[in-house]
């Protein structure tokens, strides 16, 4: 699982098992260990809803993905999903979950459980 923040954004790539799991109902979660502290982020599944929402709580983010969404994912061509979730204070905090796909260009990463990449070519 990757995960990047960007002021009011966070965008969730999983790998091919990792989007099984998620179909499957599996809670996915990792952790960023600092020594005496940890930064949490998870993907779960929810029964009901129709758009990615999140929360923090303990140090940890969590998008919540309605199951509805999750229908068939890991063998059709969907990307992803996004959604705005409207915060109380004002303005959306934006989510976006996607399938990660293989780079183009020269990598050492393995990334042999990703996505093959629909564009092929630079």
């Amino acid at each position: 699982m990757k995960l990047r923040i960007k002021g009011n954004s966070i965008r969730v790539r999983l790998s091919k098992p990792e989007v099984e799991e998620l179909v499957s109902g599996s809670l996915l979660q990792d952790s960023t260990n600092f020594g005496n502290n940890s930064f949490g982020y998870a993907v779960q599944p929810v029964k009901n809803g129709e758009f990615l929402t999140a929360g923090y709580d303990k140090n940890i983010i969590t998008l919540y993905v309605p199951e509805a969404l999750l229908k068939e994912w890991s063998t059709n061509s969907v990307v992803g999903f996004k959604s705005k979730m409207p915060l109380e204070n004002s303005g959306d905090l934006h989510l976006l979950l996607e399938k990660d796909f293989k780079c183009l260009d020269e990598t050492i990463d393995d990334q042999s459980d990703l996505y093959d990449n629909p564009t092929k070519t630079c």
